[in-house]
């Protein structure tokens, strides 16, 4: 028999587009997730999203859906070694791509540190799968991956912010820097709670496409055509659904909406009830920032001549305080009183202290060091800050005699930095600034760190808690000028701030220097990388302490104890159904074993109803 022209077209779905055009598509997603080199390139890109939340592009905004890709990768995989496979890939893209600007500093060593830190995601990937994978997962499978997965995501964190494996630099709370509601929470539960709440309504938005999916491929009851492998006539008459029969999209969509609902309501208690920084005063601080200087031998004294001329630029401007960038100083001023006296001539012009940062070999001690030092009208102070975390590979190299062929490939330190044993807080020569004048404080009190320092959210707290009023970032990133890097550095300076409540000044050798108030908001203008400029800040200071400052890092706490109360509740249902194998004569005995949390069954299509047969009465 020859089909109409009309017979011969696609059947069309109740929608009227192509029936078959969905599956065809699924068909195709089905082979490519099947491959395995496929389904490894497409983590290695969905893990490396979220870095566009992060400056430059700062997408801020994008943190909150950019890990659901993932999410629903790891979701999908066939096995758990399979998700466990996707986490490590995927965080392989993730370091990679918010580490990328190192690559012409360690070329090939950078994707190798990248895939040894991504193995750290690879039980997070198993965790995804375990709670998210199969159909849409009940209420109770729910509400726990909106639980677990953020915990799981903060001991990941945690674990790669060790100074040797890197530090903190890249933690998903730091992308929400320039939003206000998220830094009021870093000032409860540091960025630690931030990147939980991220992780949160990532979970639920993960949770709400499961739902939405289970919902597409489950067939409609009700007002759907009758299949063509039915049997009709007069006793397969299509009655209508009941109404009543729950559906997995709700039990799924309720407890995400739930959990997103539950974000924002903690964002808006933060902001309103949580301590907010009292006004102490204002201070006068000055960043001098000399730009690009060319290497060569003479580069240091070029750099000191271009500090000096910048810093009399500010004579007659009243400063407070004068901060220079890190290794602004490439001498030992102990072995070096002809520099030690021109600063503090220097000093004196200007009518402020200024703080350096020494790059040198010390004359009373080992090894080179990198240390502020606070010099005044008189000279050094006796205030001397030594870096104590350093650089992996920057400034030292881990396991030197195993990897010291990394000096060979990119531009690794070449002669490992010393450390410094102790924190301070320094005290300068002027004092706080109040509305009606000079106040009793009797000098500023300020703690710096040198570089990398800024990433670690505990040091700054640690300064807070020693009386620092003011916080100091010395830095440079002049390797990385034209890459992402200056701009991811000096945002970290206002999630310090919130989380503190004390301003925080990011003073660089070639931008991007920046200053933040007490609650993280900008100060002024940030000086570009392209700027060779003294500016001047009025920096407004605070008193009280935050709830972090008070409590610390109680989120990470709280994540380690709900990924014990789940590894204990695992372990005892293993042990569970162990002896109900091994125990025969037992009651109960042999029975058949509770099912286990996991992937859950796509749910079935409904039954045909008929006039004369049904699913809640047979022969009816």
């Amino acid at each position: 028999m020859e089909l109409s022209g009309d017979d011969r077209r696609e059947p069309k779905d109740e929608r009227g587009g192509p029936d078959g055009r969905r599956e065809r598509y699924r068909q195709r997603a089905a082979r490519l997730l099947a491959s395995r080199w496929w389904r490894g390139g497409i983590a290695v890109t969905v893990g490396a999203l979220p870095a566009l939340a992060f400056p430059a592009p700062s997408l801020w905004w994008f943190a909150y859906v950019a890990l659901v890709p993932w999410m629903l990768l790891a979701r999908s995989a066939p096995t758990p070694r399979r998700a466990a496979l996707d986490g490590w890939l995927g965080g392989l893209g993730f370091m990679v791509a918010v580490h990328h600007w190192l690559l012409p500093s360690l070329h090939v060593f950078t994707v190798v540190i990248a895939a040894l830190l991504g193995l750290l995601w690879a039980p997070w990937g198993w965790l995804v799968r375990r709670l998210l994978g199969g159909g849409a997962p009940g209420p109770g499978r729910a509400a726990a991956a909106l639980v677990v997965l953020p915990s799981g995501w903060l001991m990941v964190e945690l674990v790669r912010s060790w100074e040797g494996l890197g530090g903190p630099w890249g933690l998903l709370g730091s992308s929400q820097w320039q939003v206000p509601p998220a830094l009021r929470l870093a000032s409860v539960g540091g960025v630690w709670l931030v990147s939980a709440f991220v992780v949160v309504v990532n979970t639920g938005v993960a949770l709400l496409a499961v739902a939405g999916a289970a919902r597409v491929a489950t067939p409609r009851s009700s007002s759907s055509p009758a299949r063509a492998d039915v049997p009709t006539g007069p006793t397969s008459t299509t009655l209508p659904a009941r109404a009543d029969v729950p559906t997995g999209r709700t039990s799924t969509a309720l407890p995400a909406l739930a959990g997103i609902l539950t974000v924002a309501t903690a964002a808006a208690a933060a902001w309103a009830w949580a301590p907010r920084p009292e006004p102490a005063g204002h201070t006068r601080v000055a960043v001098v920032q000399p730009g690009i200087i060319a290497d060569g031998i003479a580069s240091a004294d070029k750099r000191l001549a271009r500090e000096e001329a910048l810093t009399r630029t500010l004579v007659g401007r009243d400063p407070d305080l004068v901060v220079w960038g890190e290794s602004s100083v490439g001498f030992d001023l102990a072995d070096r009183p002809d520099v030690a006296r021109r600063i503090a001539a220097l000093s004196r012009e200007v009518g402020a202290d200024i703080l350096v940062n020494v790059d040198a070999r010390r004359s009373d001690r080992p090894g080179i060091f990198k240390s502020s030092v606070l010099v005044g009208p008189d000279g050094p102070t006796g205030d001397r800050y030594d870096k104590m975390r350093l650089v992996p590979f920057g400034e030292y190299i881990p396991a030197r005699s195993l990897l010291g062929w990394a000096t060979s490939v990119g531009k690794a330190a070449g002669e490992d930095r010393r450390r410094g044993d102790h924190q301070v807080v320094m005290r300068t020569g002027r004092d706080i600034r109040h509305e009606e004048g000079h106040g009793r404080d009797h000098g500023l009190r300020i703690g710096p760190l040198v570089c990398f320092e800024s990433a670690f959210p505990d040091m700054s707290r640690r300064l807070t808690r020693d009386g620092a009023q003011l916080l100091l970032a010395q830095s440079a990133t002049s390797s990385f000028q034209n890459s992402w890097a200056p701009r991811q550095h000096a945002s970290l300076a206002a999630v310090r701030a919130a989380e503190t409540g004390r301003p925080m000044v990011h003073a660089t050798l070639t931008g991007v220097s920046a200053v933040y108030g007490p609650e993280g908001s900008r100060v002024g203008s940030t000086i570009g990388t392209s700027a060779s400029a003294a500016a001047l800040y009025d920096v407004p200071l605070a008193t009280g302490e935050t709830a972090y400052v008070k409590w610390g890092d109680w989120p990470v706490h709280a994540a380690l104890l709900v990924l014990l109360a789940l590894g204990l509740t695992e372990g005892l249902r293993t042990l569970r159904r162990n002896s109900g194998r091994t125990a025969p004569g037992t009651p109960g005995a042999g029975a058949p074993e509770p099912p286990t949390p996991g992937p859950a069954p796509e749910p079935p299509a409904p039954h045909a109803r008929t006039a004369h047969g049904s699913p809640a009465r047979p022969g009816r």
